[in-house]
């Protein structure tokens, strides 16, 4: 059964199975060298949900937000420091976005302390966010560490805000987004080279990050 009207050829149910598949293509070709094809399908893949968004006439912040992350994807596709930071900057951008979107549709920063549930996820994405700072702070170059900090503030602003809406998979898909950030600074600035966990972390990486996004697109288009 497919989540939009019309059936599999349906325009909707199309670009999101295709955006599945370019998912699904990247994992395939996660330990490939950078190539054209394998940047093609990881930007790809969440570029389509920016598509699928703006076919339902989603709201055009989330639309921003993802495409600033499929623009964020395609640089961290590429190996080097600059387009590390270019990535950085994209997904920061993203997270902004996010931000004014999930405020936006919300019920008010109120809710994390009228409702205790909220309050301690919030309290417990705090807790991972400022412990990772803290790791990578010793770790990461002088010059990285600005960046990383006002990125790791902005990404708890995400998952907070996101605290504030009404949507289940919008908060499970921040909160998946911001485990999958914390797995990547962990895999490039924590592990030493030769660690045989840096596998399993790229691959979790990526599926945990692809899964928030898929998440919070379907959350605010199935609402």
């Amino acid at each position: 059964m497919m989540p939009f009207p019309g059936g599999i050829d349906a325009n909707p149910n199309a670009t999101l199975l295709f955006s599945i598949a370019a998912a699904a293509i990247y994992v395939l070709a996660l330990e490939l060298p950078p190539r054209l094809a394998r940047s093609a399908a990881k930007t790809l893949a969440v570029a389509l949900l920016a598509a699928l968004a703006v076919m339902q006439g989603s709201p055009p912040l989330l639309v921003a937000a993802l495409a600033l992350s499929a623009a964020g994807d395609a640089f961290l596709s590429q190996d080097g420091e600059k387009a590390f930071l270019a990535g950085l900057a994209s997904f920061l951008a993203a997270h902004v976005a996010y931000v004014a979107l999930f405020l936006n549709a919300g019920g008010g920063i109120g809710l994390l302390t009228a409702e205790s549930c909220r309050g301690a996820i919030a309290l417990a994405l705090a807790v991972f966010v400022i412990t990772m700072l803290a790791a990578l702070w010793r770790r990461v170059g002088a010059a990285l560490r600005v960046p990383v900090a006002v990125y790791a503030g902005a990404i708890l602003a995400m998952g907070v805000s996101a605290l504030t809406t009404f949507h289940p998979w919008v908060i499970a898909g921040a909160v998946l987004f911001i485990i999958s950030d914390g797995l990547l600074a962990a895999e490039r600035f924590l592990l030493a080279a030769s660690s045989p966990h840096r596998v399993w972390m790229r691959y979790a990486v990526w599926v945990l990050y692809y899964a928030a996004q898929l998440a919070i697109t379907l959350g605010f288009l199935l609402a």
